[in-house]
């Protein structure tokens, strides 16, 4: 990990407080290399760029505990003169916290736009406030296993990876965002399927029987492809990867059986006609932009009938 103070700082005192910080093996200054508060060998880094490069050296000790916390502890040192601090540990520090910092406006917006575009195919309130609480619900199968077999070691023998005890934060965000988006398109297949019987018949119970008797077989086998494909990763040696398969696959594989076919049609049944309620002016709204299959010209039905 590097730090960088102005030229004509005081270096020396510097870098004997830095290498007293707990995690830190030692410091490498222009001035030598300092051990515990000591400079206990001359070094060959030499002043760059107007300023002096010091260079902190972790411990092993210190990248498997709390970086952020040791990253801190450096930054909180204070400095003979203006100083910057990079290398990785402090890049990725910075990385999590601003995608930590960003991370609720995104899962906002994403569920807004889902919420949205379901309204629109659907003329519904209800039915995409239950879709965006199934999603999640099977989410969370996702990150459960996340934090059962990757951060506590469960089934580590068997996938082959050796437990940390933490999870990289981008692997969650990015499961995240590839597994609803499947599950988003299983529930637009599906209910596209019911609310087309709906609107033939009139009858949610026979809507929803329908729509899963021709939505069901097309769903499953997409999510059994998916499933397996996703599966491959797991045996790979990247825990990554590993992580990104089985959390996936495992997502789809509940998602496509456990909620679409039960969950979703027994909620759908027991709101009977309030599936399809929405406020007046959202049911105006939707009238006005809402998705309409346009009826094909006179002279195409005499040539497809004639």
């Amino acid at each position: 990990m590097d730090r960088k103070v102005t030229e004509g700082a005081s270096a020396p005192a510097y870098a004997a407080e830095l290498s007293r910080i707990q995690g830190v093996f030692q410091v490498d200054a222009p001035t030598g290399r300092y051990q515990d508060g000591r400079r206990t060998a001359p070094s060959g880094i030499a002043h760059r760029d107007g300023g002096a490069r010091l260079a902190v050296v972790p411990a092993q000790a210190a990248m498997y505990g709390d970086v952020p916390a040791f990253v801190e502890r450096i930054r909180d040192t204070r400095a003979p003169a203006p100083a910057l601090v990079g290398g990785y540990p402090a890049e990725t520090t910075d990385f999590r916290a601003t995608l930590l910092e960003r991370l609720p406006y995104a899962v906002a917006l994403i569920l807004l736009a889902t919420f949205g575009v379901l309204f629109l195919m659907t003329g519904s309130v209800l039915l995409p406030a239950k879709a965006t609480v199934l999603n999640l619900l099977s989410l969370s199968v996702m990150f459960g296993c996340l934090v059962w077999v990757f951060q506590e070691g469960h089934l580590s023998g068997l996938l082959g990876f050796t437990p940390t005890g933490s999870i990289e934060p981008s692997i969650p965000v990015l499961m995240f965002c590839v597994a609803y988006g499947l599950s988003m398109d299983y529930e637009v297949f599906m209910l596209a399927r019911i609310k087309e019987e709906y609107e033939r018949v009139g009858d949610t119970e026979a809507a929803v029987a329908a729509g899963i008797r021709r939505s069901a077989p097309l769903i499953t086998a997409a999510a059994g492809i998916l499933a397996l494909s996703f599966l491959a990763y797991a045996t790979g040696g990247v825990v990554f990867l590993k992580e990104l398969g089985v959390g996936t696959a495992l997502t789809i594989l509940v998602d496509a059986t456990l909620i679409r076919v039960v969950l979703l049609p027994v909620a759908m049944r027991l709101a009977g006609r309030a599936n399809w309620w929405a406020p007046a002016p959202l049911r105006r709204l939707h009238r006005r932009f809402g998705p309409r299959e346009e009826a094909p010209a006179p002279e195409v039905l005499q040539r497809e009938y004639a």
